[in-house]
């Protein structure tokens, strides 16, 4: 397998700073792709170890493009995320003024993190769509837009100025970068964690999702993202996307990947993992009567009376 990492590209992503961060990232090669799917497509086929891509985000929430990715193809497990906070500039060719500008790019993502800015602004400015925030700044340094909204560092990569800086409608945002790779073992445990799974039910029907969901509720286990994303198979059809509080190694998410299991059509694991915004073992204590021992004690019971020693 190549010592290389893929990443959403070209070089002056978010994502790139963001794998950075990433001590295991100084001894790999770091290849920038132009989109989430090919970043992922790459770690299938084998031309890189792992992935970089970003996959949620405070404002908007999940981002689907990786989602779905995750959700399709081959699978890939999680194995570590990185949390980064996010403003923008505005980026543009040298001499450029406000006043200038007529068409805007950016990441569809970046949008909803800059409408209300743009429209106090730049409120007759044309969006346009790009691969990444850093095409975005490629394209205008090509004379394709007038501006983008990138990391203002970037500017230097593609001979641009930032015109505005400290961007960003919602105060602290945030995105959540996520390394994902073939198939292995989990992460170990580290007392802090969070695991990922997809959802298909077996059939449509009333109280469905709750019946799903029962079985993270019903042992205590706190969710932290449900998001559907349509099956392709018609109108209604959906998965669920799902990450929790907790590593497959504690019985009760054991125990609740076991109930899925059981009633879904499909559960698609993608990985037990570190929590990036707490430190290991910082988990606070579990719900009465869903921790390890009590799990256990319970079994233990269970076996007694089977043995008549009740």
């Amino acid at each position: 397998m190549p010592a290389s990492y893929a990443y959403l590209g070209p070089e002056g992503t978010f994502t790139e700073v963001a794998l950075r961060t990433l001590p295991e990232a100084a001894t790999r090669e770091l290849i920038p792709y132009v989109s989430v799917q090919s970043a992922l497509d790459a770690v299938r086929a084998g031309e890189a170890e792992a992935a970089f891509v970003p996959i949620e985000n405070s404002v908007e929430g999940g981002i689907t493009a990786t989602l779905d990715g995750l959700v399709a193809g081959e699978p890939l497990t999680i194995y570590r995320e990185v949390l980064l906070s996010i403003t923008f500039a505005l980026l543009v060719r040298p001499g450029t003024q406000l006043t200038d500008i007529k068409t805007v790019s950016a990441h569809p993502a970046a949008q909803p993190q800059v409408r209300n800015w743009l429209k106090a602004n730049l409120p007759d400015a044309v969006w346009e769509s790009a691969a990444s925030n850093a095409d975005a700044a490629r394209l205008v340094q090509e004379g394709r837009y007038d501006a983008a909204f990138a990391g203002e560092f970037a500017a230097a990569r593609y001979g641009l100025e930032a015109l505005e800086t400290g961007i960003h409608d919602a105060e602290n945002a945030q995105t959540r970068f996520v390394l994902v790779g073939r198939p292995a073992r989990p992460a170990a445990r580290t007392g802090a964690d969070k695991t990922s799974v997809v959802l298909w039910q077996r059939a449509d029907h009333p109280g469905g999702l709750r019946d799903l969901l029962g079985e993270f509720a019903s042992r205590g286990i706190n969710l932290m993202l449900l998001q559907s994303r349509p099956t392709g198979a018609g109108i209604g059809n959906y998965c669920f996307c799902v990450d929790a509080e907790g590593h497959i190694s504690d019985r009760r998410m054991a125990e609740a990947l076991t109930g899925l299991k059981r009633i879904c059509l499909e559960v698609r694991f993608l990985g037990s993992y570190p929590r990036a915004d707490m430190e290991p073992g910082e988990a606070g204590p579990v719900q009465a009567g869903t921790s390890d021992e009590e799990f256990m004690q319970a079994a233990d019971w269970v076996a007694r009376c089977q043995d008549g020693r009740f």
